[in-house]
């Protein structure tokens, strides 16, 4: 915004101080760079003056500043005082900075007299070529668009596609930024969000379950683990109260009965800490009850197989 006002404050002051300057640069309107015509017949021919370039030109230029200072000026003018969804700044701001490259674009080549009735043929002939040599680089652009309407994912959001889970951090023109637990930016076409399963963490509800598995041995009371865990889940502090946590034997094992805990935590992000303080607290209350944690045991019985007649026998001397 400041950035804004001083261009704006400066281009005042040079109008000031150019005012009585200003027309004697009508003079470029005499110097004629080309000439077009208006109609399809050719009959209404347009000089395209050394001032109408000058004209585009400056145009191309109040674009790029207009489309480099639009998100911070929306932002602290507009969106600031708006209720919105997360993402929906970001989602704002990138689709008027393509609505004013579009128009941007499209006024300066009108000043040149490149009209679309002039470059349709061209367009069309771009368009096959894009799409058959650029046709995976056109197909990210309007996947791009789709995300940008459709939100599926926004910045911000924890999401996993494929093998990648990361909090998404730009949603660009091609591609979109994901950063990842190990604080790496991966960079992903937009059309694997379109085309691939996406499994978006914080789209309407950021609460995630998490599953605590505890297995204790045979002839453990099944009622009393179950309250020591519903004990200690209770009284977690990272566990929501609605949906509420839930303890259950959910198998028998090869040595242990199993049980899972089942609890909801406001972020993913309190996932991993949730889970060490419950195995932490777990242990400690289960060995006070002096209840066993079993591992794995293994019972190896050795026979000794009868020697057949003729079969000869090792001697501890051989």
């Amino acid at each position: 915004l400041v950035r804004i006002l001083a261009v704006v404050f400066s281009a005042y002051v040079l109008w000031i101080f150019w005012a009585d300057v200003i027309p004697a640069l009508q003079v470029f309107d005499n110097i004629t760079l080309w000439t077009i015509s208006t109609d399809i017949q050719g009959e209404s021919p347009r000089p395209v003056t050394l001032g109408d370039l000058m004209l585009a030109l400056l145009i191309g230029v109040g674009t790029v500043l207009a489309i480099r200072n639009l998100p911070g000026t929306l932002e602290v003018t507009v969106l600031s005082h708006i209720n919105l969804e997360p993402g929906a700044g970001y989602a704002i701001t990138t689709l008027v900075t393509y609505f004013i490259v579009l128009i941007g674009v499209g006024a300066a080549l009108a000043v040149i007299g490149l009209q679309w009735a002039k470059l349709q043929w061209l367009v069309a002939a771009l368009g096959v070529g894009l799409g058959f040599g650029l046709q995976e680089i056109v197909a990210n652009f309007v996947s791009g668009i789709i995300l940008l309407f459709e939100r599926p994912i926004r910045v911000g959001d924890t999401v996993t596609i494929g093998e990648t889970t990361g909090t998404v951090s730009r949603i660009r023109i091609r591609a979109t930024t994901l950063v990842d637990w190990d604080r790496k930016e991966q960079i992903i076409p937009n059309k694997t969000f379109v085309t691939q399963d996406l499994t978006n963490w914080t789209l309407s509800d950021p609460i995630t379950r998490v599953i605590i598995r505890v297995g204790v041995a045979y002839g453990s009371d099944v009622d009393q683990v179950r309250d020591i865990l519903h004990e200690v889940v209770l009284n977690n502090e990272r566990v929501v109260e609605e949906p509420a946590p839930a303890v259950f034997c959910v198998g028998l094992g090869d040595s242990s009965l199993n049980f899972e805990v089942r609890a909801f935590v406001r972020d993913i992000m309190d996932f991993m800490p949730l889970s060490h303080e419950m195995h932490s607290a777990i242990t400690n209350a289960l060995k006070d009850a002096e209840v066993e944690i079993p591992f794995p045991q293994r019972d190896i019985h050795i026979r000794t197989a009868p020697v057949s007649e003729g079969e000869p026998v090792l001697s501890k001397e051989s």
